[in-house]
């Protein structure tokens, strides 16, 4: 049979879409041919398949060969391919059996010698290829991460050779099996002295979902707060797990099967580019607000950011996804973070601070203030004044705070009744708000002149009430008292008009 037809996955944003590799042979000069919107190291292939085909003694056709990648609208990226565009060759020549080499999926980069070597990207095509009910064959390197599709049949094979030696029956190779899991162990609560008001605005950010800023003097302790809010969040589910897992897969930075269960802490460097945080290239991958999806996302020196930088922010916290358009192409990304931000309260950072040393002007805070725009702040639930500790606090003996694991679980409780009414309280949408968060007649009065007073947006109102929500449901009450909402609003300090 001169005509061949072959599974392969190619990448495209979090995807891994079927590409369906057709082999024809026919007559004329002998010539290879790969259409289908291939990139230059998919053109290449065509040197890599022929000198593997030759080292595993198998016969290259001598005749005008065609291979098309489908769909052609579709760019084709990489070495992925070469495995498949192999099996094609052979399968097309007479050398395998076509009907056995349909029903699989193929996934590598061949050496010339026919080693299969690692791609990226292979536990979305895992995912894929499980739900089309077809057998994926990996290389070894790429073994545990494709095992973490917990219904796959994913088969490893090291050679060109062993791959066709069980087309016809895949037991023969080994199954993929997970990684053993290793998890760090979490920064724990008990290493922050003193601060009650900062680990209470940390404990009901993490019960309830919601975004945070940490404002305060040098060495006050923000930064050692927002390393340890990933360890009072619930540990991932298993489909939580498996997004942030599939992202970290295609972005190049490489994924550790034996982590993959932990939360994402992404902290990147106040000089990271746009690109570097919202994602980019060609072909898009996914940047630092992507790769702390389901995790937390924390950004040091606010202020110090690109202004470009920060309003990229500002889709994601809505949305919970950023698109990257591109000329050639668009990818869309799961980005559902929650952030934390810290920043000092005036450019030399002691403003407000007991000891009276700052010199700087009102026009020099509120022009620092200023780098950080009105309307990413508005979609900031929480704003925290983290103040400097006396040194009596920071004694060796001096009382340390209540441990992780005990926040952890009131947090865990919260979560839990939030999850009964269908959302974590920070995703609700306006019908959902209105239908848990009523208010009585004297709080809603007191909402309204709040609002008139801090000059607060609609918006700023409603996260209000998210918020006041999050307490009572720490506090365990099915309604919000006058208590939970006088302190949701104390949260709101650098709204603007205040």
């Amino acid at each position: 049979m001169s005509l061949a037809l072959v599974h392969s996955r190619a990448r495209a944003g979090a995807d891994a879409p079927l590409v369906r590799v057709e082999v024809h042979l026919s007559g004329g000069l002998p010539a290879t041919q790969i259409v289908g919107l291939p990139e230059t190291t998919v053109r290449e292939s065509r040197e890599r398949v022929r000198a593997a085909l030759l080292c595993a003694r198998f016969d290259y056709p001598q005749r005008r060969i065609t291979i098309n990648l489908g769909p052609a609208d579709l760019p084709k990226e990489g070495g992925r391919f070469d495995l498949a565009i192999a099996m094609g060759i052979l399968a097309a020549s007479g050398q395998l059996d076509p009907q056995q080499v349909v029903r699989h999926e193929y996934v590598a980069e061949l050496a010339l010698t026919g080693e299969l070597r690692p791609v990226d990207g292979v536990l979305p095509a895992a995912i894929a290829a499980a739900e089309a009910n077809r057998t994926l064959f990996v290389p070894p390197a790429n073994a545990a991460e494709a095992a973490l599709a917990e219904h796959a049949d994913v088969r490893v094979a090291r050679t060109l050779l062993e791959v066709c030696a069980s087309v016809e029956n895949p037991s023969r190779l080994p199954r993929a099996e997970r990684a053993s899991i290793e998890a760090d162990p979490p920064l724990d609560l008990t290493d922050v002295r003193g601060q009650p008001h900062a680990r209470r605005a940390l404990e009901v950010a993490a019960a309830g979902g919601h975004h945070l800023l940490l404002i305060g003097s040098p060495g006050c302790g923000k930064t050692l707060l927002a390393s340890r809010l990933a360890g009072i969040l619930p540990e991932a589910s298993q489909a939580e797990a498996l997004q942030s897992a599939a992202i970290a897969s295609i972005s190049g930075s490489g994924l550790d099967p034996r982590r993959w269960r932990q939360r994402p802490f992404r902290a990147p460097h106040h000089s990271a580019s746009p690109a570097a945080l919202a994602g980019g290239g060609n072909p898009p991958h996914p940047g630092e607000i992507s790769l702390a999806h389901n995790g937390v996302l924390f950004l040091d020196e606010l202020p110090e950011w690109s202004r470009m930088a920060l309003e990229i922010l500002r889709e994601p916290l809505e949305s919970g996804h950023i698109r990257i358009s591109r000329a050639a192409r668009s990818a869309v990304f799961p980005a559902r973070f929650q952030l934390v931000t810290a920043m000092n309260p005036c450019p030399c950072g002691w403003a407000g601070d007991r000891s009276n040393r700052c010199l700087c002007t009102s026009e020099r805070i509120q022009r620092y203030r200023g780098r950080v725009s009105g309307p990413l702040l508005d979609r900031i639930d929480l704003h925290v004044t983290v103040s400097r500790l006396s040194p009596e606090e920071l004694r060796e003996g001096a009382p340390a705070g209540e441990c992780s694991a005990d926040v952890r679980s009131r947090v865990i409780a919260a979560r839990e009744r939030q999850l009964q009414r269908g959302a974590l309280n920070a995703h609700m949408d306006s019908k959902a708000l209105r239908l848990c968060a009523h208010l009585s007649e004297a709080d809603q009065s007191l909402l309204e002149q709040a609002i008139e007073r801090l000059q607060l947006s609609a918006r700023a109102m409603h996260r209000i009430l998210r918020v006041a929500r999050t307490i009572a449901d720490l506090a365990g009450c099915d309604g919000i008292d006058t208590a939970h909402l006088a302190e949701a609003i104390g949260y709101r300090q650098l709204d603007r008009g205040a």
